[in-house]
């Protein structure tokens, strides 16, 4: 009879996750999991089944929650503050004293993407659910009159979609939390006609 599990599952999946957004897939050992997850490394393997399908299982909780956050805040309230809420909770933690480690999901469609056809896939996803997401939000911010560009919402969604990546690496790269705003203020005054 097997022994009954003995760890949170979902604790367990977090803790992963936070080592494998801070160092990357490849950069992340095995030892570092054991250590964050607190898990034997058979228990690991029983659970998730290897270190890529930790991190898959991890990746996908990351998106869930995220995309999860992302309709909270663009679908509550005013259009152009909730906008701009969303774009500043990518630099949220810019004055932490930890470092900013950005999106997941972009930070992955810089090292796994490239070569792997299933994190491929989920980052595409995930950009296509940020331009939907802002494009209905934009086209609800037009039909109110609070966003007054003539451009069709679904092109203003893909330039917001496309400077996303953008701020995240100002982020990383150490940009003040003024210098950041600045350059969002810039990007959404596309938004105005």
């Amino acid at each position: 009879m097997p022994r009954p599990q003995e760890f949170d599952t979902t604790e367990a999946l977090h803790q992963a996750l936070g080592v494998f957004w801070r160092k990357g897939y490849e950069a992340t050992s095995l030892a570092e999991l054991l250590t964050a997850t607190g898990l034997s490394k058979s228990s690991l393997y029983a659970t998730f089944g290897s270190k890529r399908e930790l991190f898959i299982a991890a990746f996908d909780t990351y998106r869930q929650d995220r995309a999860s956050a992302a309709h909270h805040v663009l679908e509550q309230g005013p259009v152009r503050p909730a906008i701009d809420a969303f774009f500043h909770q990518l630099f949220a933690s810019v004055n932490d004293a930890e470092p900013a480690y950005g999106c997941m999901s972009i930070n992955q469609a810089v090292e796994l993407a490239p070569h792997d056809p299933e994190v491929r896939q989920r980052v595409v996803q995930d950009l296509q659910l940020m331009e939907d997401l802002l494009t209905r939000t934009i086209e609800r911010g037009q039909q109110a009159g609070a966003l007054t560009s003539p451009r069709p919402a679904r092109d203003l969604a893909k330039l917001l979609v496309l400077a996303f990546p953008g701020l995240q690496v100002m982020a990383r790269a150490g940009y003040s939390p003024q210098q950041l705003d600045d350059s969002l203020q810039l990007l959404l005054s596309h938004l105005d006609g």
